[in-house]
Protein backbone atom coordinates (compact mmCIF):
# COMPACT_ATOMS: atom_id res chain seq x y z
CA UNK A 1 0.00 0.00 0.00
CA UNK A 2 1.06 3.40 -0.50
CA UNK A 3 2.65 4.90 2.34
CA UNK A 4 0.43 8.12 2.12
CA UNK A 5 -2.78 6.23 2.26
CA UNK A 6 -1.56 3.74 5.04
CA UNK A 7 -1.62 6.89 6.98
CA UNK A 8 -5.27 8.05 6.10
CA UNK A 9 -7.69 8.06 8.77
CA UNK A 10 -11.13 10.02 6.72
CA UNK A 11 -12.19 10.59 3.77
CA UNK A 12 -13.78 13.95 2.95
CA UNK A 13 -17.50 13.31 0.75
CA UNK A 14 -18.19 15.83 -0.85
CA UNK A 15 -21.36 16.21 -2.82
CA UNK A 16 -21.41 19.40 -5.67
CA UNK A 17 -18.59 20.94 -4.31
CA UNK A 18 -20.13 20.89 -0.62
CA UNK A 19 -19.08 18.73 2.23
CA UNK A 20 -22.02 16.42 3.26
CA UNK A 21 -20.21 13.63 5.44
CA UNK A 22 -17.14 12.05 6.42
CA UNK A 23 -16.30 8.22 6.11
CA UNK A 24 -14.31 7.52 9.41
CA UNK A 25 -11.31 4.42 9.49
CA UNK A 26 -11.93 2.87 12.92
CA UNK A 27 -9.83 0.66 14.93
CA UNK A 28 -10.24 -3.35 13.27
CA UNK A 29 -10.26 -1.98 9.74
CA UNK A 30 -13.75 -0.53 10.00
CA UNK A 31 -15.47 2.12 8.29
CA UNK A 32 -18.04 4.19 9.32
CA UNK A 33 -20.20 7.15 7.52
CA UNK A 34 -21.63 10.51 9.28
CA UNK A 35 -23.27 13.36 7.81
CA UNK A 36 -22.15 16.86 8.91
CA UNK A 37 -24.45 18.51 10.83
CA UNK A 38 -25.01 21.66 8.71
CA UNK A 39 -25.99 19.27 5.77
CA UNK A 40 -28.41 17.35 8.17
CA UNK A 41 -29.96 20.85 9.39
CA UNK A 42 -30.59 22.01 5.41
CA UNK A 43 -34.08 21.39 4.37
CA UNK A 44 -32.91 22.60 1.04
CA UNK A 45 -29.95 19.92 0.65
CA UNK A 46 -29.08 18.21 -2.37
CA UNK A 47 -30.21 13.81 -2.47
CA UNK A 48 -27.69 11.81 -2.32
CA UNK A 49 -29.27 8.47 -2.22
CA UNK A 50 -32.79 7.68 -1.36
CA UNK A 51 -31.59 5.04 0.63
CA UNK A 52 -30.68 7.36 3.24
CA UNK A 53 -34.41 8.58 3.17
CA UNK A 54 -36.41 7.48 5.90
CA UNK A 55 -39.71 7.23 7.33
CA UNK A 56 -41.91 10.54 6.48
CA UNK A 57 -39.24 11.69 4.38
CA UNK A 58 -36.47 11.97 7.11
CA UNK A 59 -32.58 12.03 6.56
CA UNK A 60 -31.19 8.97 8.31
CA UNK A 61 -28.47 9.84 10.16
CA UNK A 62 -27.78 6.72 12.23
CA UNK A 63 -25.14 4.28 10.40
CA UNK A 64 -23.09 1.07 11.45
CA UNK A 65 -19.44 0.62 11.08
CA UNK A 66 -18.56 -1.85 8.18
CA UNK A 67 -15.93 -4.67 8.18
CA UNK A 68 -12.98 -4.04 5.40
CA UNK A 69 -15.88 -2.62 2.73
CA UNK A 70 -16.97 0.98 3.07
CA UNK A 71 -20.71 1.62 3.29
CA UNK A 72 -23.13 0.12 0.31
CA UNK A 73 -23.72 3.71 -0.71
CA UNK A 74 -19.74 4.36 -1.62
CA UNK A 75 -18.77 0.56 -2.10
CA UNK A 76 -21.14 0.64 -5.35
CA UNK A 77 -19.66 3.47 -6.49
CA UNK A 78 -15.88 1.52 -6.98
CA UNK A 79 -15.09 -0.66 -10.02
CA UNK A 80 -15.46 -4.69 -9.82
CA UNK A 81 -14.11 -7.43 -11.53
CA UNK A 82 -10.85 -7.07 -13.41
CA UNK A 83 -10.81 -3.09 -13.14
CA UNK A 84 -10.50 -3.51 -10.06
CA UNK A 85 -7.86 -5.39 -9.65
CA UNK A 86 -5.97 -3.92 -11.87
CA UNK A 87 -6.78 -0.34 -10.11
CA UNK A 88 -6.12 -2.08 -6.65
CA UNK A 89 -2.70 -3.20 -8.04
CA UNK A 90 -1.65 0.29 -9.30
CA UNK A 91 -2.42 1.69 -6.09
CA UNK A 92 -0.36 -0.88 -4.30
CA UNK A 93 -3.95 -1.82 -2.25
CA UNK A 94 -5.37 -4.53 -1.74
CA UNK A 95 -9.03 -4.90 -3.69
CA UNK A 96 -11.23 -5.61 -1.08
CA UNK A 97 -9.64 -2.72 1.17
CA UNK A 98 -12.22 -0.81 -0.22
CA UNK A 99 -11.22 2.49 2.08
CA UNK A 100 -8.10 2.65 0.81
CA UNK A 101 -9.26 1.82 -3.10
CA UNK A 102 -11.98 4.94 -2.63
CA UNK A 103 -8.93 7.33 -1.38
CA UNK A 104 -7.34 6.44 -4.71
CA UNK A 105 -10.30 6.61 -6.94
CA UNK A 106 -12.23 9.57 -4.88
CA UNK A 107 -12.19 12.39 -7.53
CA UNK A 108 -13.46 10.55 -10.61
CA UNK A 109 -16.42 7.94 -9.69
CA UNK A 110 -19.97 8.02 -11.13
CA UNK A 111 -22.41 10.96 -9.97
CA UNK A 112 -21.48 14.15 -8.11
CA UNK A 113 -19.74 12.20 -5.10
CA UNK A 114 -16.06 13.33 -4.57
CA UNK A 115 -13.83 11.91 -2.23
CA UNK A 116 -10.93 13.16 -0.57
CA UNK A 117 -8.51 11.67 2.08
CA UNK A 118 -8.11 13.91 4.73
CA UNK A 119 -4.60 14.77 7.13
CA UNK A 120 -5.14 14.59 10.76
CA UNK A 121 -6.29 17.58 11.23
CA UNK A 122 -8.92 17.29 8.83
CA UNK A 123 -7.46 18.83 5.64
CA UNK A 124 -8.00 17.70 2.22
CA UNK A 125 -3.99 15.89 1.28
CA UNK A 126 -4.93 15.06 -2.86
CA UNK A 127 -6.39 16.45 -6.00
CA UNK A 128 -9.89 16.63 -6.53
CA UNK A 129 -12.02 17.48 -9.76
CA UNK A 130 -11.20 21.00 -9.30
CA UNK A 131 -7.30 20.70 -9.44
CA UNK A 132 -6.65 21.84 -6.45
CA UNK A 133 -3.06 20.89 -5.37
CA UNK A 134 -1.53 17.83 -4.50
CA UNK A 135 0.83 17.85 -0.97
CA UNK A 136 2.75 15.64 -3.11
CA UNK A 137 2.38 16.37 -6.81
CA UNK A 138 3.91 13.25 -8.11
CA UNK A 139 1.90 10.91 -6.60
CA UNK A 140 0.81 8.02 -8.11
CA UNK A 141 -2.37 8.00 -7.66
CA UNK A 142 -2.79 10.71 -9.69
CA UNK A 143 -2.97 8.38 -12.64
CA UNK A 144 -5.64 6.29 -11.35
CA UNK A 145 -8.47 8.59 -11.42
CA UNK A 146 -10.07 7.20 -14.47
CA UNK A 147 -12.27 5.13 -12.29
CA UNK A 148 -15.83 3.96 -13.24
CA UNK A 149 -18.18 1.62 -11.00
CA UNK A 150 -18.80 -1.53 -13.44
CA UNK A 151 -17.61 -4.90 -14.33
CA UNK A 152 -16.10 -4.73 -17.79
CA UNK A 153 -12.76 -2.36 -18.24
CA UNK A 154 -13.89 1.10 -19.07
CA UNK A 155 -12.08 4.13 -19.13
CA UNK A 156 -13.23 7.47 -18.73
CA UNK A 157 -11.95 9.38 -22.01
CA UNK A 158 -12.35 13.15 -23.73
CA UNK A 159 -13.42 13.20 -26.95
CA UNK A 160 -11.06 14.87 -29.60
CA UNK A 161 -11.88 17.36 -32.29
CA UNK A 162 -10.70 14.84 -34.78
CA UNK A 163 -13.03 12.22 -33.69
CA UNK A 164 -10.50 9.89 -32.02
CA UNK A 165 -10.85 9.23 -28.36
CA UNK A 166 -7.79 9.80 -25.62
CA UNK A 167 -7.74 8.64 -22.21
CA UNK A 168 -6.02 11.75 -20.59
CA UNK A 169 -3.15 10.61 -18.36
CA UNK A 170 -4.71 11.61 -15.17
CA UNK A 171 -8.02 10.28 -16.18
CA UNK A 172 -9.90 13.24 -14.66
CA UNK A 173 -12.74 15.54 -16.99
CA UNK A 174 -13.28 12.85 -19.62
CA UNK A 175 -17.26 12.89 -20.58
CA UNK A 176 -17.30 9.34 -22.49
CA UNK A 177 -16.66 5.98 -21.32
CA UNK A 178 -14.82 3.52 -23.83
CA UNK A 179 -15.94 -0.27 -23.13
CA UNK A 180 -13.07 -2.65 -24.70
CA UNK A 181 -13.95 -6.01 -26.13
CA UNK A 182 -14.91 -9.22 -24.14
CA UNK A 183 -11.54 -11.61 -24.46
CA UNK A 184 -14.59 -14.63 -23.35
CA UNK A 185 -17.21 -13.36 -26.12
CA UNK A 186 -17.50 -12.33 -29.44
CA UNK A 187 -18.71 -8.69 -30.62
CA UNK A 188 -19.98 -7.63 -27.12
CA UNK A 189 -19.53 -3.99 -28.14
CA UNK A 190 -21.36 -4.44 -31.61
CA UNK A 191 -23.86 -6.35 -29.59
CA UNK A 192 -24.50 -3.42 -27.04
CA UNK A 193 -24.13 -1.13 -30.00
CA UNK A 194 -27.10 -2.41 -31.42
CA UNK A 195 -29.05 -3.27 -28.84
CA UNK A 196 -28.64 0.46 -28.00
CA UNK A 197 -29.61 1.64 -31.18
CA UNK A 198 -32.52 -0.53 -31.30
CA UNK A 199 -33.72 0.66 -28.19
CA UNK A 200 -33.21 4.62 -29.61
CA UNK A 201 -35.15 3.84 -32.84
CA UNK A 202 -38.01 2.04 -30.46
CA UNK A 203 -38.29 5.24 -28.60
CA UNK A 204 -36.27 4.03 -25.55
CA UNK A 205 -33.48 7.05 -24.38
CA UNK A 206 -30.45 6.08 -24.15
CA UNK A 207 -27.01 7.87 -24.39
CA UNK A 208 -24.82 8.41 -27.68
CA UNK A 209 -22.46 5.67 -28.82
CA UNK A 210 -19.85 5.00 -31.09
CA UNK A 211 -18.14 1.85 -32.01
CA UNK A 212 -13.91 2.98 -32.01
CA UNK A 213 -11.30 0.53 -33.28
CA UNK A 214 -9.28 -0.54 -30.54
CA UNK A 215 -6.16 0.61 -32.26
CA UNK A 216 -7.44 4.49 -32.86
CA UNK A 217 -7.97 4.87 -28.67
CA UNK A 218 -4.73 5.98 -27.19
CA UNK A 219 -3.56 6.51 -23.47
CA UNK A 220 -4.72 2.31 -22.67
CA UNK A 221 -2.32 0.25 -20.22
CA UNK A 222 -0.78 -2.36 -22.80
CA UNK A 223 -2.95 -5.61 -22.12
CA UNK A 224 -5.77 -3.03 -23.03
CA UNK A 225 -4.45 -1.83 -26.31
CA UNK A 226 -3.27 -5.32 -27.84
CA UNK A 227 -7.01 -5.93 -27.98
CA UNK A 228 -8.40 -6.23 -31.33
CA UNK A 229 -11.57 -5.03 -32.85
CA UNK A 230 -13.84 -2.68 -31.59
CA UNK A 231 -14.56 -0.82 -28.41
CA UNK A 232 -17.64 0.79 -27.65
CA UNK A 233 -17.75 4.68 -26.38
CA UNK A 234 -20.62 5.93 -24.46
CA UNK A 235 -21.47 9.25 -23.72
CA UNK A 236 -21.47 9.88 -19.97
CA UNK A 237 -24.90 11.22 -18.63
CA UNK A 238 -23.62 12.03 -15.69
CA UNK A 239 -21.43 14.90 -16.95
CA UNK A 240 -23.53 17.79 -18.77
CA UNK A 241 -21.97 19.68 -21.60
CA UNK A 242 -19.31 21.75 -19.77
CA UNK A 243 -18.38 18.54 -17.73
CA UNK A 244 -20.23 19.59 -15.08
CA UNK A 245 -21.20 16.25 -12.81
CA UNK A 246 -24.48 15.59 -12.53
CA UNK A 247 -25.52 13.21 -9.48
CA UNK A 248 -27.04 9.92 -10.13
CA UNK A 249 -27.24 6.15 -8.23
CA UNK A 250 -28.22 3.04 -9.27
CA UNK A 251 -30.74 0.78 -7.39
CA UNK A 252 -27.85 -1.21 -5.73
CA UNK A 253 -27.39 1.99 -3.61
CA UNK A 254 -30.78 2.80 -3.90
CA UNK A 255 -31.68 -0.50 -1.29
CA UNK A 256 -28.26 -0.03 0.08
CA UNK A 257 -26.89 -3.28 -1.38
CA UNK A 258 -23.59 -4.16 -1.77
CA UNK A 259 -22.51 -4.75 -5.35
CA UNK A 260 -21.72 -8.23 -4.76
CA UNK A 261 -25.63 -8.93 -3.93
CA UNK A 262 -26.63 -7.06 -7.11
CA UNK A 263 -28.82 -9.93 -7.99
CA UNK A 264 -30.47 -11.33 -4.62
CA UNK A 265 -33.41 -10.24 -2.89
CA UNK A 266 -34.81 -7.33 -4.67
CA UNK A 267 -36.95 -7.69 -8.00
CA UNK A 268 -38.25 -5.75 -10.43
CA UNK A 269 -41.28 -4.96 -9.02
CA UNK A 270 -39.30 -3.54 -6.39
CA UNK A 271 -37.91 -1.43 -8.30
CA UNK A 272 -40.97 -0.23 -9.76
CA UNK A 273 -42.51 0.07 -6.15
CA UNK A 274 -39.72 2.86 -5.85
CA UNK A 275 -40.39 4.68 -9.06
CA UNK A 276 -44.25 4.87 -8.76
CA UNK A 277 -44.21 7.52 -6.26
CA UNK A 278 -40.44 9.00 -7.09
CA UNK A 279 -40.82 9.93 -10.66
CA UNK A 280 -44.39 9.71 -11.04
CA UNK A 281 -45.87 8.12 -14.54
CA UNK A 282 -42.95 8.94 -16.49
CA UNK A 283 -40.39 7.09 -15.16
CA UNK A 284 -42.22 4.09 -14.14
CA UNK A 285 -43.71 3.21 -17.36
CA UNK A 286 -40.57 3.89 -19.23
CA UNK A 287 -38.91 1.45 -16.58
CA UNK A 288 -42.14 -1.52 -17.61
CA UNK A 289 -40.99 -0.72 -21.53
CA UNK A 290 -37.71 -0.85 -21.29
CA UNK A 291 -38.12 -4.07 -18.90
CA UNK A 292 -40.34 -6.00 -21.91
CA UNK A 293 -37.57 -4.55 -24.13
CA UNK A 294 -34.92 -6.36 -21.57
CA UNK A 295 -37.04 -9.43 -22.19
CA UNK A 296 -37.32 -9.17 -25.83
CA UNK A 297 -33.84 -8.81 -26.72
CA UNK A 298 -32.69 -11.70 -24.19
CA UNK A 299 -30.52 -9.58 -21.94
CA UNK A 300 -29.96 -11.80 -18.80
CA UNK A 301 -27.61 -9.31 -17.12
CA UNK A 302 -30.22 -6.40 -16.09
CA UNK A 303 -29.33 -6.77 -12.37
CA UNK A 304 -29.81 -3.55 -9.55
CA UNK A 305 -26.94 -1.68 -10.96
CA UNK A 306 -28.15 -1.70 -14.36
CA UNK A 307 -31.08 0.53 -13.09
CA UNK A 308 -30.19 4.32 -12.19
CA UNK A 309 -31.48 7.71 -11.18
CA UNK A 310 -30.19 11.20 -12.07
CA UNK A 311 -30.64 14.02 -9.88
CA UNK A 312 -30.69 17.22 -12.44
CA UNK A 313 -32.17 19.38 -9.97
CA UNK A 314 -29.69 18.15 -7.42
CA UNK A 315 -33.02 17.02 -5.20
CA UNK A 316 -35.84 15.11 -7.29
CA UNK A 317 -34.68 11.82 -9.35
CA UNK A 318 -35.53 10.97 -12.42
CA UNK A 319 -35.14 7.65 -14.25
CA UNK A 320 -31.26 7.85 -16.52
CA UNK A 321 -31.12 6.69 -19.96
CA UNK A 322 -30.85 2.94 -20.33
CA UNK A 323 -27.86 1.44 -20.36
CA UNK A 324 -25.88 -2.09 -20.71
CA UNK A 325 -28.52 -3.18 -22.85
CA UNK A 326 -26.73 -6.60 -24.41
CA UNK A 327 -28.39 -9.98 -26.06
CA UNK A 328 -27.11 -12.46 -23.65
CA UNK A 329 -29.00 -15.34 -24.92
CA UNK A 330 -26.42 -15.91 -27.68
CA UNK A 331 -24.20 -16.47 -25.04
CA UNK A 332 -25.62 -18.28 -23.10
CA UNK A 333 -28.61 -20.37 -24.08
CA UNK A 334 -30.08 -20.88 -20.99
CA UNK A 335 -29.89 -17.47 -19.59
CA UNK A 336 -32.11 -16.09 -17.31
CA UNK A 337 -33.25 -12.63 -16.49
CA UNK A 338 -31.00 -10.88 -13.74
CA UNK A 339 -34.14 -10.37 -11.34
CA UNK A 340 -37.33 -11.96 -11.28
CA UNK A 341 -40.22 -10.19 -13.39
CA UNK A 342 -43.42 -10.95 -12.07
CA UNK A 343 -42.21 -14.25 -10.13
CA UNK A 344 -40.41 -15.45 -13.07
CA UNK A 345 -36.62 -15.25 -15.01
CA UNK A 346 -37.91 -16.71 -18.22
CA UNK A 347 -36.74 -14.95 -21.18
CA UNK A 348 -38.98 -16.72 -23.52
CA UNK A 349 -41.98 -14.67 -23.35
CA UNK A 350 -44.60 -12.32 -21.22
CA UNK A 351 -47.66 -13.66 -19.62
CA UNK A 352 -50.77 -11.74 -18.73
CA UNK A 353 -50.51 -13.06 -15.04
CA UNK A 354 -47.24 -12.51 -14.68
CA UNK A 355 -47.36 -8.56 -15.60
CA UNK A 356 -50.42 -8.94 -12.78
CA UNK A 357 -48.09 -10.25 -10.42
CA UNK A 358 -45.41 -7.75 -11.42
CA UNK A 359 -48.10 -5.33 -11.25
CA UNK A 360 -49.78 -6.00 -7.97
CA UNK A 361 -46.39 -6.18 -5.80
CA UNK A 362 -45.18 -2.98 -6.98
CA UNK A 363 -49.25 -1.82 -6.49
CA UNK A 364 -49.35 -0.46 -9.79
CA UNK A 365 -52.52 -0.52 -12.35
CA UNK A 366 -52.10 -3.15 -14.70
CA UNK A 367 -54.01 -2.08 -17.71
CA UNK A 368 -51.55 0.53 -18.97
CA UNK A 369 -48.93 -2.15 -17.50
CA UNK A 370 -50.50 -5.14 -20.55
CA UNK A 371 -50.45 -1.90 -22.71
CA UNK A 372 -47.21 -1.10 -22.77
CA UNK A 373 -45.76 -4.40 -22.99
CA UNK A 374 -48.36 -4.86 -26.46
CA UNK A 375 -46.89 -1.30 -27.97
CA UNK A 376 -43.10 -2.31 -26.99
CA UNK A 377 -43.35 -5.90 -28.40
CA UNK A 378 -44.93 -4.84 -31.40
CA UNK A 379 -42.50 -1.74 -32.24
CA UNK A 380 -39.08 -3.98 -31.45
CA UNK A 381 -40.13 -6.52 -33.58
CA UNK A 382 -40.96 -4.16 -36.56
CA UNK A 383 -38.09 -1.77 -35.91
CA UNK A 384 -35.67 -5.00 -35.42
CA UNK A 385 -36.36 -6.07 -38.81
CA UNK A 386 -35.39 -3.03 -40.56
CA UNK A 387 -32.12 -1.79 -38.43
CA UNK A 388 -29.70 -0.87 -39.78
CA UNK A 389 -27.17 -0.93 -36.68
CA UNK A 390 -27.33 -4.54 -37.28
CA UNK A 391 -24.97 -4.55 -40.17
CA UNK A 392 -22.43 -3.98 -37.31
CA UNK A 393 -22.71 -7.57 -36.00
CA UNK A 394 -21.68 -11.00 -37.02
CA UNK A 395 -24.06 -12.66 -39.27
CA UNK A 396 -24.49 -15.63 -36.86
CA UNK A 397 -24.93 -12.80 -33.55
CA UNK A 398 -27.39 -11.49 -35.77
CA UNK A 399 -29.49 -14.96 -36.24
CA UNK A 400 -29.56 -15.76 -33.00
CA UNK A 401 -30.80 -12.04 -31.85
CA UNK A 402 -33.29 -12.44 -34.39
CA UNK A 403 -34.05 -15.99 -33.52
CA UNK A 404 -34.32 -14.26 -29.53
CA UNK A 405 -36.56 -11.16 -30.32
CA UNK A 406 -39.40 -13.36 -32.55
CA UNK A 407 -39.48 -16.02 -29.86
CA UNK A 408 -39.75 -13.80 -27.34
CA UNK A 409 -42.49 -11.89 -29.30
CA UNK A 410 -44.58 -15.05 -30.23
CA UNK A 411 -44.52 -16.42 -26.46
CA UNK A 412 -46.54 -13.14 -25.42
CA UNK A 413 -49.91 -13.76 -24.55
CA UNK A 414 -52.32 -11.93 -27.94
Amino acid sequence: MSPDLSRVTALAVELHGRRIGVINRLAGDQQVFAFEEDYIEDPERPTLSLSFKGRGGALVTTFRPHSTRVPPFFSNLLPEGHLRTYLAARASVKPEREFFLLAALGADLPGAVLVTPLDHAGRPTTTDAEGRKHDDPAAETATLRFSLAGVQLKFSAIQEARGGLTIPVDGMGGSWIVKLPDTRFSAVPENEFAMLELARTVGIAVPATRLVPVEEIQGLPPAAARLEDHALAIERFDRGPEGQRIHMEDFAQVFSVFPADKYEGHSYANIAAVLWPETGDEGTWEFVRRLVFTVLIGNGDMHLKNWSLLYPDQRTPVLSPAYDFVSTVPYMPEDRLGLTFGQTRSLIGISKDQVRRFADAARLPVSPAWEIVEETVARTVDTWRTLDAREVLPAKLRDEIHRQIERAARGVEK
